[in-house]
């Protein structure tokens, strides 16, 4: 009798199953495709173009800026000609999910001598002059990011172009980051730009069937974006990481079909034991020569062993991807796992459509009674694009201060903030919409969108005919569930600690920039929070006690304080 040959194993693990699909199954995949379509995930065939003509357009300045770089330091014309410079995508565009909207995150690889000081110097001017005139908006080099970044949108498309040194004198056109030569002599920083290109092209590598995962991918980013659990600057998963976690279910049933992909997902994690780390391949420890880098490893580093629900990168060096989840996300994602499980077991019987899944979040109609609005405000656009970015991502720190309350079950944050313009004609007008009054709120701004060009100039200038001054403020929302039995809370003491870093940022200017978090009752939320058909909270009706007066609230009871000092530190539980 012939030995039987074993399934070939993806992964760390052999596969749970290696059943094909069923009728059934088909049926389901196309239903999920048709849904998908219905709700607007595939983009045209025009659109995609038109990011194929951004990308060549920004090959094409690279080029041309590391020319430039490398006549100013005076190389020789040879060295000149052949130094070449690449743009490479990475996450949702390179592994081909992205739909109608989506950002491309890009990534400039340079040769040796070009540094990162010429990076922020010389690229954003040259980046304006190469490209037709008034398609690049809302440039912001952002100079202090842990990874060089500079933030544009290009003929509408938004663009984070990230950057890298590579140790070599040219850069050739058919560069490839796969292999592990490009990252001799890079520290930890550079190797973290290239990372980004080379954990994409290994998922790719790693998965049995592209085009299943890429189907079940765009389901479950769908539902994580609809939930409002997208987000690894609000401590959810991003998008590296929710494509890691559909990339181990499909090596777990590699011949399943993308209904079944997206069903066995929402089972898998539901009851995964966090904190056992999900890995694609196992985690390459070898020593390599030059700089030690650090690779995730909870046994050694005890940073490592604090990750709730670690996500690890295949590409060397691995890291967790999810580092920046907390107790309160971690509850949030694994209720929302548990729902999806739930939707999808009735789908793949024949009892809920699709559709059921990707409903959206009611973190506003009926998620909490009480809510703190972290308030980041600015007079320029500039600087606010730039504060706004800083306090986004203290926000976490926040939410784990107020994990720490002993009032306080769950902290939970919403995963973007909502922008806002405002146009004050006094200084008190100023200080009011920067702690959140919306009365002179620009009409018809609803929330996320971005103001008009002529609103979007310096907010500073105070025009003779009407002295305006252009507010700008971003804000985020954190829902406040309480324990069992809280009467009120004093938050002082966590929002403080939260302005003072915040505050304590070398790049702050007091001038420009103001930060308030104020206590928000859900009956107070901003109208622009709430889309059509959705019903914005009521407020509670007042009891009146026996002689016919009105009963003093707790929150009247409780807060002696004045009105501004209140608001931002504490919240009455009961009512």
């Amino acid at each position: 009798m012939a030995a039987q040959i074993p399934p070939q194993q993806w992964g760390v693990t052999a596969p749970i199953s290696t059943s094909l699909p069923t009728d059934e199954e088909n049926q389901a995949s196309g239903a999920l495709i048709e849904e998908l379509k219905r709700q607007g995930n595939y983009e045209s065939a025009a659109d995609t173009n038109k990011r194929a003509v951004v990308l060549q357009s920004l090959q094409a300045i690279t080029e041309e800026f590391v020319k430039q770089v490398s006549k100013r330091k005076g190389l020789p014309e040879v060295v000149i000609r052949n130094s070449g410079g690449k743009i490479f995508t990475y996450g949702s565009f390179r592994l081909g999910v992205f739909g109608p909207g989506s950002d491309i995150d890009t990534l400039v690889v340079v040769p040796e001598h070009v540094t990162r000081d010429d990076y922020f110097e010389q690229f954003p001017d040259l980046l304006v002059k190469m490209a037709p005139e008034g398609s690049i908006e809302d440039l912001t080099p952002v100079v202090d990011a842990f990874v060089p970044i500079i933030k544009f949108e290009y003929s509408g498309i938004s663009i984070d172009l990230i950057f890298s040194t590579l140790k070599a004198s040219q850069v050739p056109r058919d560069l490839s980051l796969l292999d592990e030569k490009v990252l001799h002599g890079l520290d930890e920083k550079e190797m973290r730009s290239l990372n980004g290109t080379r954990v994409t092209d290994e998922i790719l590598e790693l998965v049995p069937q592209k085009a299943v995962f890429r189907t079940a991918l765009r389901g479950v980013k769908l539902w994580a974006q609809r939930r409002a659990i997208y987000a690894n600057i609000m401590g959810f998963p991003g998008g590296v990481a929710w494509a890691m976690l559909v990339a181990r279910v499909c090596q777990l049933y590699p011949k399943a079909t993308s209904s079944t992909i997206m069903s066995k997902f929402f089972h898998i994690m539901k009851n995964w034991q966090w904190p056992q780390p999900v890995t694609l391949t196992k985690i390459d420890t070898r020593k390599r020569p030059g700089p030690n880098v650090r690779v995730w490893n909870p046994q050694i580093y005890k940073a490592d062993s604090f990750h709730l629900m670690p996500i690890i990168t295949p590409a060397y060096p691995s890291m967790c991807a999810t580092h920046n989840i907390t107790r309160s996300t971690m509850e949030i994602i694994q209720r929302e796992l548990k729902r999806g499980s739930e939707i999808t077991e009735q789908i793949m019987t024949g009892k809920a459509p699709w559709k059921n899944l990707f409903v959206k979040h009611t973190f506003f109609t009926q998620g909490y009674k009480y809510y703190l609005s972290v308030i980041s405000a600015s007079t320029t656009k500039e600087a606010q694009n730039i504060w706004s970015g800083l306090v986004e991502s203290k926000v976490r720190l926040l939410v784990i201060g107020l994990e720490g309350h002993d009032s306080i079950a769950l902290a939970h944050p919403f995963n973007k903030g909502f922008e806002r313009t405002h146009k004050c004609h006094t200084d008190e007008e100023v200080e009011q919409a920067k702690s959140g009054n919306l009365s002179f709120q620009v009409n018809g701004l609803s929330a996320g969108a971005e103001p008009s060009k002529s609103e979007a100039t310096d907010g500073e200038q105070k025009t003779a005919e009407d002295k305006t001054t252009m507010v700008y403020t971003t804000t985020h929302y954190i829902g406040l569930e309480l324990v069992e039995g809280a009467k009120s809370l004093d938050l002082s003491w966590q929002v403080d600690d939260f302005k003072r870093i915040c505050t304590n940022w070398d790049k702050h200017d007091h001038e420009l920039n103001a930060l308030n978090v104020i206590h928000t009752r859900n009956c107070d939320l901003p109208d622009d929070l709430f889309g059509e058909g959705e019903v914005k909270p009521a407020r509670p009706q007042k009891k009146k006690s026996a002689n016919g007066t009105k009963k003093r609230s707790a929150t009247e009871e409780t807060s002696t304080a004045p009105a501004s000092k209140r608001q931002q530190t504490s919240v009455a539980a009961a009512g």
